[in-house]
């Protein structure tokens, strides 16, 4: 088994060396940005694997333990920023709570009010944000008609406060409709969300650690680089890879590899402006009963422009909400406002730009994990 990084100025350049020195059976194990003593190589590095079939096995580790020691000039400035960014963000959510906490609506305790400043720092919308504090306190009231008393007050609430936060969202980390062996997802959104990183992180995760077959399609034709990108990942991973331009070759190339137990649709973002360059496309998608389109939106957006996308994208009949770049945000309530507003599911979540390892599946404490940032027996305090 050989490991070996590719240095470039992209990272289409780095995946055509690979492909060309190693051939079709390399395995993309990851890509990132260089680190800064390796960076006169080239601004990305791309660590592909490759070896004998009886090495295969062996690989995931071998892989693992090789990318778990990076540089460490690098790894220390990594984790500097990491830390510059939390604290930031922890400024920002103290800030954010004070001006919340100091106008508690009328006659309030001040653990509905703490906790509704919290939720409010993760930017969760303030009418949700009150409703999910009194349901929270309405779970606490007995028989009697009254909260339990203090000091049993405060763990009961942080408890109540997360069920009512779990119970306002459904999840569903999965890939196709019905019962039809064939799986087909098209991954659909606004430009620069990350559909095609998704996608090739769903394939490897989903299709190829799984030993099932896969094919991905491409109706990207508006960006050159965007098809040939995918196209240098699926000879990569050795699967099957076509570049269709009208829905009618879509619809075709999906009947005649009906043998395929996983088919991923990679389509061109759209700008919430420009729907109609993608209305037959969008027609096309919301009548599949087969194909399950999952909207990729990014969890860096603000509030209102991630509802305004939401809604365009609807004549696309997008059944579940895949959220990418967790990694790029510290405010994650707009995650549980759409859902929350839409009622859709959530499927995965994107949180960062290695292949294939910044993916997971969704789950209801994750979220809730990431709003309340871990502090729920810090920042409640008792009536």
């Amino acid at each position: 088994m050989k490991i070996k990084s590719y240095f470039s100025h992209t990272v289409e350049d780095a995946m055509a060396m690979a492909s060309q020195e190693l051939g079709a059976d390399a395995m993309l194990m990851n890509s990132r940005k260089a680190p800064p003593e390796a960076r006169h190589l080239g601004e990305y590095e791309v660590v592909f694997a490759t070896g004998s079939p009886g090495a295969a096995d062996a690989l995931p580790e071998a892989a693992a333990a090789a990318l778990s020691s990076p540089p460490p000039m690098g790894d220390r400035l990594s984790k500097e920023v990491a830390e510059l960014k939390k604290e930031l963000e922890g400024m920002r959510r103290a800030i954010t709570r004070s001006v919340f906490a100091s106008a508690p609506w009328a006659g309030a305790p001040p653990d509905l009010s703490d906790a509704c400043a919290l939720l409010a720092s993760s930017e969760v919308a303030p009418e949700l944000a009150r409703e999910i504090v009194q349901a929270a306190e309405a779970r606490m009231v007995g028989p009697s008609g009254k909260r339990a008393p203090h000091p049993a007050d405060r763990a009961a609430f942080q408890r109540a406060l997360v069920e009512e936060m779990e119970a306002r969202f459904a999840v569903q980390p999965a890939l196709g409709r019905g019962e039809s062996r064939t799986r087909i997802a098209a991954l659909v959104g606004p430009p620069g969300a990350g559909k095609t990183t998704t996608l090739v992180k769903l394939a490897v995760n989903y299709g190829l650690a799984s030993r099932r077959p896969v094919l991905l399609l491409s109706m990207d034709n508006y960006r050159v680089a965007a098809a040939e990108q995918l196209r240098c990942y699926a000879a990569i991973l050795g699967v099957g890879f076509q570049l269709l331009e009208t829905v009618a070759a879509l619809a075709q190339a999906i009947e005649e590899n009906r043998g395929k137990e996983l088919i991923f649709i990679d389509t061109p973002g759209v700008a919430a402006g420009d729907m109609d360059s993608a209305a037959a496309l969008a027609q096309f998608l919301s009548a599949r009963a087969d194909i399950d389109t999952q909207l990729v939106l990014s969890s860096s957006m603000k509030s209102a422009d991630l509802s305004h996308v939401v809604d365009c994208f609807e004549i696309f009949g997008p059944q579940r909400l895949l959220f990418t770049k967790l990694d790029e945000t510290g405010s994650f309530g707009p995650i549980l406002n759409e859902a929350t507003r839409t009622g859709k599911a959530l499927s995965f979540f994107g949180t960062g730009q290695r292949i294939p390892e910044d993916l997971q599946a969704a789950s209801r404490s994750s979220l809730v994990d990431l709003i309340l940032k871990g502090q729920r027996g810090q920042v409640l305090s008792a009536a």
